[in-house]
């Protein structure tokens, strides 16, 4: 499918670096920003605003930095050498590891469509009363028929759409509540760690940089791909690729630190811990009111769907990337890796008892597999056989290698504290 608009746009497509045209650009930033702004993250920044109010905001701030520079390096690969992560593990990388590697990218998209899916089924139990295994197969059936029956600049406008009606939900959930502007900028500009909190700031850090948002960006960019000969071209599309990255992100930002917001004066302020969505969305009632609940519940649903949406397409790209193959709808690699992979996903569900418990699982999986895609990255992009003139600058090296050691050191602190817990 990226093919095809490739060859479609590359030959009279000359753009200039202006709004106009930067619109045109606009989309695959949002579609890796539901990534972070999915109900684990939901679970974790609710904790986080219930627990220490706005003292942890500065958590979202740098998590956010160090995702703004993990997805644009990762863009710049799709962009200069027009293949994504794993399409370039698969060329670059002995066969067999690049096998071993991919796959366990393979299975984290599982553990995070399982996640995803979990959480837009417990919105739909908040919403209907739909039992949540049942509501699982509901939002199975929904995704692979969105993913399936509607073209990439469709799905994009979707999770646009998606991404609005969340952001305009905090929005609406703010006005409600009385917020401390003066403690939520202090909370953003002043590091804190309060007693008991390093479990909360590990899984709000891991929440936010994700393993299949990397694949996934760099495969999306390959859309906005018009000329990859021209150097002059080349160059635009690498600083539109940029304000897209960092306008998204922006929007993740706010969306994430209204949530901890909205705990912190809500929950925090009457002394309510919460520690589940559900919880949190029942306790809302009381304090502000039955529509503040229902929109809580709606944005959640919302949420579940977009960030599923954008796993399968991950999942599609990962495993059509094993075979050397771009993300296409209508090929037999994508269509099965995104069937399979969302399949195996909601079938977990029914085996867990606690669906809390599920969520704390698959951020385990997630923080293993992690280090593996962070340092692949940066092999890829670091690599002048690769990337030519384009490659990780020694300054960019050592910025890129110190956030995986840190992502890595403090993932693996969180999956040894969920263990124990």
């Amino acid at each position: 499918m990226f093919d095809f608009l490739k060859k479609e746009n590359t030959k009279h497509h000359k753009p200039k670096f202006g709004l106009k045209e930067l619109l045109h650009y606009v989309g695959p930033g949002l579609l890796v920003t539901v990534g972070f702004i999915d109900p684990g993250n939901w679970a974790s920044n609710i904790a986080a605003g219930s627990d220490y109010g706005y003292k942890l905001l500065w958590m979202v701030t740098l998590s956010t930095i160090m995702l703004i520079i993990l997805q644009h390096n990762v863009a710049h690969l799709g962009i200069v050498t027009g293949d994504c992560l794993a399409e370039a593990a698969h060329k670059h990388l002995k066969p067999w590891l690049s096998k071993i590697v991919l796959s366990t990218a393979v299975l984290a998209a599982v553990s995070t469509a399982m996640a995803e899916i979990l959480g837009a089924a417990i919105a739909l139990n908040l919403l209907f009363r739909i039992p949540v295994k049942l509501a699982s197969v509901l939002i199975l059936a929904l995704i692979l028929w969105m993913l399936f029956t509607n073209s990439y600049q469709k799905l994009e406008k979707w999770i646009i759409g998606f991404v609005s009606i969340i952001g305009l939900s905090f929005i609406y959930e703010l006005s409600l509540v009385n917020v401390d502007w003066n403690q939520a900028v202090r909370g953003w500009t002043t590091v804190e760690f309060p007693k008991g909190s390093m479990l909360i700031i590990m899984s709000v850090l891991g929440a936010v940089v994700m393993p299949h948002n990397l694949f996934l960006h760099s495969e999306i960019i390959q859309s906005r791909q018009w000329n990859l000969e021209d150097e002059s071209i080349q160059k635009l599309q690498l600083k539109y690729e940029f304000a897209d990255t960092l306008l998204s992100m922006i929007i993740g930002w706010a969306i994430n630190s209204a949530m901890i917001i909205l705990a912190a004066t809500t929950f925090f302020s009457k002394g309510e811990h919460v520690s589940e969505l559900g919880q949190a969305a029942q306790m809302l009632k009381p304090l502000v009111g039955q529509g503040a609940s229902i929109i809580f519940a709606v944005a959640l649903l919302f949420s579940g769907i977009a960030s599923t949406t954008t796993a399968g397409m991950a999942g599609g790209s990962i495993f059509a990337g094993m075979f050397g193959e771009p993300y296409d709808p209508d090929d037999p690699h994508t269509r099965f890796g995104v069937t399979w992979i969302l399949v195996i996903a909601a079938f977990i569900i029914f085996l867990i008892r606690d669906p809390f418990k599920g969520l704390v699982y698959s951020q385990m999986l997630l923080s293993v597999q992690l280090p593996v895609t962070v340092f692949l990255q940066i092999y890829l992009t670091s690599s002048e056989s690769v990337m030519g003139k384009y490659k990780n600058g020694l300054r960019d090296k050592i910025l890129l290698v110190a956030i995986g050691v840190i992502l890595t050191i403090l993932n693996i602190m969180l999956f040894i504290a969920a263990g124990k817990g």
